[in-house]
């Protein structure tokens, strides 16, 4: 039995490729932000509405 190669990208040069692509990916990513920050919100737009809804869930969560 005569395994012969196909032309192209196999899959697994697929999975390899994309196993070190990914990580390189993010390395250039994190290297090239350099000014980025995070928006800050008010502190009233972060928290929960207290409504009888959230409040009912609140309550049945506690242990």
């Amino acid at each position: 039995m005569a395994h012969k190669k196909e032309d192209g990208a196999s899959r697994r040069d697929f999975l390899k490729l994309a196993g070190t692509a990914a990580p390189a990916a993010v390395a250039a990513a994190t290297l090239t932000a350099k000014d980025a920050e995070a928006a800050e919100l008010p502190v009233a737009e972060t928290r929960i509405q207290d409504t009888a809804h959230t409040r009912a869930y609140l309550d049945s969560a506690r242990f």
